[in-house]
């Protein structure tokens, strides 16, 4: 039997105390406590690291304080487009979509589609077909409307500007500066040895073009092997792509030798930082040792385990 555990995310960056008010931080650690106990659930019961990695991203897509789901940003053109992926370490199937619209739960569509579809990435309207196909329940555009993520978007809509979930930036003269890169992710080992990686997410406020950032792809954002990890991200996507960040800790484990948390630190605190790359990654070992690596002021995370641990933090010094 394994040390079961699962770690999530709820997006990092630059996240102080002093941003948040007191009220607001207590419900963002109700919000990660939430997640990481629904996955928690299932592995303590016998349940597989696939369905809890599953559940405890849906919990977080299903509250609006994150990005992704329900706390979707908005697009260029005002509508909310989400991406996710899911991938099962025993067998290194994965399923993955990317720029869905009016799909509840982008993670479970994402499943879905590694267990029915016979591919492993559908994209926009293909995929909603095939949500409607597999009876995924879908929302209408009211219910991914939150009046903070509206009034983010208004604010830059007018411009070629886009920004990172949020960010006080000094187009309105403002000293501060605030980026925070709005993904939710999981990853976990169950009693059986088995390891799986899931993320969802809803880009970057004012995207165009249909932009897809890391989230969706096997191996730059999402990456999961029973004999090295599993891996999650959330970052500036387009460095996280370019740095194939979640199979390079696995490649460095594999291939190399190293342990996961010299893996975990040598891809996101020297690789990403040298190319300009800012964000962070979970991850979970074959041992069920576990990872929250991060080089921003802070990250949405949490832990909870076989051995008693459980614990959920935002920034860097908990």
């Amino acid at each position: 039997m394994s040390k079961y555990t699962i770690v999530i995310h709820g997006g990092a960056g630059t996240i102080l105390k002093s941003m948040l008010t007191p009220e607001s931080e207590q419900n963002y650690i109700s919000g990660l406590q939430n997640a990481v106990n629904a996955g928690y659930e299932i592995l303590k019961n016998g349940g597989s690291a696939i369905s809890a990695v599953e559940a405890a991203v849906v919990s977080l897509e299903d509250n609006e304080l994150f990005n992704a789901g329900k706390g979707a940003v908005f697009t260029k053109k005002g509508v909310n487009e989400m991406d996710a992926a899911i991938m099962d370490g025993s067998d290194l199937s994965a399923g993955a979509v990317a720029g869905v619209r009016n799909v509840k739960n982008p993670i479970k569509l994402a499943r879905e589609v590694m267990t029915h579809s016979g591919h492993v990435m559908l994209g926009g309207s293909g995929a909603k077909e095939f949500a409607i196909n597999r009876g995924v329940e879908l929302a209408s555009d009211e219910y991914f409307f939150t009046k903070y993520r509206y009034d983010q978007w208004v604010e830059i809509r007018d411009s070629d500007y886009y920004q990172l979930d949020h960010k006080e930036d000094n187009l309105k003269g403002m000293a501060h500066e605030e980026k925070k890169f709005g993904t939710v992710g999981a990853v976990a080992i169950d009693e059986f040895g088995h390891i799986a990686a899931a993320t969802s997410t809803g880009g970057m406020t004012n995207k165009r073009y249909g932009r897809i950032g890391d989230s969706p792809i096997i191996g730059a954002g999402t990456y999961a092997n029973d004999k090295t990890c599993g891996v999650s991200c959330t970052g500036h996507g387009e460095y996280f792509l370019r740095a194939v960040v979640a199979y390079d800790v696995s490649c460095l484990m594999e291939y190399k030798g190293f342990s996961l948390k010299d893996a975990c630190n040598e891809v996101v605190k020297n690789k990403l930082v040298k190319i300009g790359g800012e964000g962070g990654l979970i991850a979970v070992d074959s041992f069920g040792n576990y990872e929250l690596c991060f080089n921003s002021t802070g990250m949405y995370r949490g832990v909870r385990n076989a051995e008693g641990v459980n614990q959920v933090s935002i920034f860097k010094d908990e």
